[in-house]
């Protein structure tokens, strides 16, 4: 029996790449996010690929009375459900810094917003006694650097409820994977001066599956990067807070 994939986020290019990987192996896709048209093509190429269900739906992490009618849509499917969540978003610090406000929506798409969703579909998932969360964040999350620290505060919150819900999920059969990937060629990071090692989408989505299929619990992608922010995160603070990095 296919599974049914509900993934956030759907118009990112990760999104994208994971959504292609998990129609060719047969499952079911639910595309959410605001860009209906864009969705809807997505949604067709899906199909092409092998989804037996490939549907657009509404989504914006900033507003819970869309969450609603993409529950009831998935709890049309049988067999599990599994979500995905690529939202999040990233104003340059410098704008954030002129405007704090700012903050609230940089929260509320990266954080607040996924952990709400995944804390409305968690019954219906340890109901069914099974299925998968994916959480894309960030390593932004690992340590407050001073070209992004919102973006990896509210990263690094995801992470840690992701950790709980991965806590809670277990026992009823399920999974989380949480997902920190650096840098990869995506229209968030257009623009960024000072990239490397930039990862392509495919390459992260394919690691992801890789993590669902194994049930790891978190991983970095590309592999390196767990290697890159264990020195980062080893750094002494005295040292640290004088960097620029």
């Amino acid at each position: 029996m296919s599974e049914t994939w509900i993934i956030l986020g759907a118009t990112s290019s990760m999104a994208k790449a994971f959504a292609r990987a998990v129609a060719e192996r047969g499952d079911g896709v639910l595309l959410a996010g605001r860009d209906m048209d864009d969705l809807k093509r997505s949604a067709a190429d899906c199909a092409q690929r092998g989804a037996p269900v490939a549907e657009a739906v509404k989504f914006d992490a900033r507003k819970r009375e869309s969450f609603t009618p993409i529950y009831k849509r998935a709890l049309r499917e049988d067999g599990m459900i599994n979500v995905a969540v690529f939202v999040g978003s990233m104003p340059p610090q410098e704008d954030i810094d002129a405007d704090p406000s700012l903050i609230e929506g940089v929260v509320k798409d990266s954080f607040t917003g996924p952990a709400e969703f995944l804390q409305g579909i968690a019954p219906e998932m340890e109901a069914r006694g099974g299925g998968c969360a994916v959480g894309v964040g960030s390593v932004a999350g690992d340590r407050g650097r001073i070209g992004n620290y919102v973006y990896g505060a509210a990263k690094a919150g995801f992470a840690t409820y992701l950790s709980g819900l991965r806590n809670r999920l277990t026992r009823a059969g399920g999974h989380v994977v949480t997902v920190k990937p650096g840098f990869v060629d995506t229209g968030m990071t257009w623009g960024i001066e000072g990239m490397f090692l930039v990862a392509t989408p495919e390459k992260v989505a394919a690691d992801i599956l890789k993590a669902v299929d194994k049930k790891r619990n978190v991983i970095y992608t590309p592999f390196f990067w767990r290697y890159i922010m264990l020195i980062i995160r080893s750094i002494p603070e005295f040292i640290f807070k004088k960097m620029s990095i």
